[in-house]
C-alpha cells in the first residue's frame, strides 16, 4: 500500500531521486522549499513527489510507470492538509499546462498562463475576482473615469526613503489619481505594518493617492518569490512575467494607464522585473531617474546599511523625518537589532 512520507532535506538519496523524477518531467527542484514529500515503491524508490513553499504548492511529478494510479491526488491531499494545519487556507500552485485540468478537477482555478507552459492556480474559485472587486471598492468612484489620467506605483519601501517620496510626488503631479500598492508580503526586515505606515506618513501631503495592499497577487511568495530570494536568471524572468501579466489585469480593472518606476542601478532582480514590464506590460511604463544624495542614487539598501551602523547624521540626508523618527523611537529597537545581526542587507 502506498503512503505519503516527508522527505528530509538531509536525506541525500531521496532528494536526488526527487530531483531526477522532476527532471524527467522537464522540471527543476526548487531551491526554496519548506517541505517535500514523496511516495515510494516496494524498493524504496521515489515514484511521486510534491513540495510547498509558504502558501504555494510546487514541484509535482509522478513516475511514468505509475501515472494513472491516483498518486498525484494523494500527494496533493497530503500537502493541503499540511498547509491547512499551518493556517494556510488560500493556496496557490504552479502547474504545467497539460496538468492544469487535473488540478482543476481537484478544486484549483487558473489565474494566469505564462508562455502557454506555466499555469498559475489558486484553490478559491473567486479569489482573484474578489481581490479585484476589493481594489475597486477602495478606489473613489471618480478615479477610474475614462477621461482621468490614472497611474500606479508598486513599492516595498524597506524602509521608505526620500527616493520613494520623490518618485511618488513625481507620479502624483502627473496623474489625476495614483494607485499606490505597498508590498504586503512580510519577508522584509522592516515589517509590513511599519512599511505601510511610513509610506502613508511620508505621502500624507498628497491628496490624490489611493493606498492598496498587494496581497498574494503582486510581488509575493506566490507570484514572485525571487524578489525576496536569490534565484537563477531564467526563474526570475518567468516569475516577473507572471507578476506583470497579473498586474495587467489589475490595471485594466482600475483604469490604470501608466506605471511609474525608478531607475534601478543596484538591484539585479528589479532590473529584470522592469524589463518584463517593458516587454509584457499592457500599460505605459514611465521610468524616473533616481533621486540622488551626495552624488549617489538613494536606495533602501544604503539606508539599511546606515541603520546597521547607527549613522543618524547620514540618514537625515536619505529619509524623511517620519522615517527617521520611527527608527529613533523605542518601537524600532527590535527591528534594529535584527538588522544589526543580519549581515549584508543589499537587495539582490
Amino acid at each position: 500500500m502506498n503512503f505519503v512520507a516527508a522527505v528530509r532535506q538531509n536525506d541525500k538519496r531521496s532528494m536526488e531521486q526527487v530531483a531526477a523524477l522532476l527532471s524527467q518531467e522537464g522540471l527543476c527542484l526548487d531551491k526554496h522549499l519548506d517541505y517535500t514529500c514523496a511516495i515510494y515503491d516496494d524498493n524504496y524508490h521515489v515514484i511521486a513527489t510534491g513540495s510547498c513553499f509558504k502558501n504555494t504548492l510546487r514541484c509535482f511529478a509522478v513516475s511514468k510507470e505509475h501515472q494513472g494510479e491516483g498518486l498525484l491526488a494523494e500527494i496533493l491531499a497530503h500537502l493541503i492538509e499540511l498547509e491547512c494545519a499551518k493556517n494556510y487556507n488560500h493556496l496557490f500552485l504552479y502547474s504545467k499546462s497539460d496538468s492544469a485540468k487535473f488540478f482543476g478537477d481537484l478544486g484549483f482555478y487558473a489565474i494566469e498562463v505564462v508562455d502557454k507552459k506555466l499555469v498559475f492556480m489558486e484553490n478559491q474559485r473567486h479569489g482573484f475576482a474578489d481581490y479585484l472587486r476589493n481594489l475597486q471598492q477602495e478606489s473613489p468612484a471618480q478615479s477610474n473615469h475614462s477621461d482621468k489620467k490614472i497611474g500606479a506605483i508598486v513599492l516595498n519601501a524597506n524602509p521608505f526613503t526620500y527616493g520613494h517620496q520623490y518618485l511618488i510626488e513625481y507620479a502624483a503631479k502627473s496623474c489625476d489619481a495614483l494607485h499606490l500598492f505597498v508590498v504586503s508580503e512580510d519577508a522584509s526586515i522592516v515589517p509590513f505594518a511599519v512599511r505601510k505606515k511610513l509610506v502613508e506618513d511620508g505621502t500624507s501631503h498628497l491628496n490624490n493617492i489611493i493606498y492598496h495592499d498587494t496581497g498574494c497577487y503582486i510581488i509575493s511568495s506566490a507570484t514572485f518569490p525571487s524578489y525576496f530570494l536569490k534565484d537563477e536568471e531564467e526563474i526570475i524572468r518567468v516569475q516577473a512575467q507572471l507578476d506583470v501579466r497579473i498586474f495587467n489585469r489589475i490595471a485594466q480593472t482600475l483604469g490604470i494607464g501608466s506605471r511609474f518606476v525608478g531607475e534601478e542601478p543596484n538591484s539585479f532582480v528589479t532590473n529584470l522585473y522592469n524589463e518584463a514590464m517593458a516587454k509584457f506590460g499592457s500599460i505605459e511604463q514611465i521610468v524616473i531617474p533616481r533621486k540622488q544624495a551626495q552624488g549617489k542614487a538613494i536606495s533602501a539598501s544604503a539606508v539599511r546599511a546606515l541603520l546597521q551602523q547607527g549613522d543618524w547624521a547620514a540618514l537625515k540626508e536619505l529619509v524623511p523625518e517620519s522615517t527617521l523618527a520611527y527608527f529613533q523611537s523605542a518601537q524600532a529597537q527590535e527591528v534594529l537589532e535584527i538588522m544589526r545581526g543580519a549581515g549584508d542587507l543589499v537587495h539582490y
